[in-house]
């Protein structure tokens, strides 16, 4: 598949710069679920399952919803809303 014609104009996403320990270690049981069930929201709107996962506490999904709906794609929307 070509490179979308937005990579030249959209930046590249920063890396994630911390390991799943230490994103995770200071979690409760309830913060590992709700950021489970936001990483859901954003890959049934079309991320990746690695994307959802690595963003879900950065954005609001509401925001990503909103985009997708009007036509923007998911990994567009994502930056938006980072």
């Amino acid at each position: 598949m070509p490179p979308s014609p937005l990579a030249a104009i959209v930046p590249a996403m920063e890396p994630l710069l911390l390991s799943d320990d230490e994103l995770f270690a200071d979690s409760t049981d309830e913060d590992l679920s709700i950021h489970a069930w936001r990483a859901e929201q954003l890959h049934r709107l079309g991320l990746s399952g690695l994307l959802a996962l690595a963003f879900a506490r950065d954005v609001d999904w509401h925001e990503v919803e909103a985009l997708v709906a009007r036509g923007c794609p998911p990994e567009l929307a994502l930056e938006i809303a980072r």
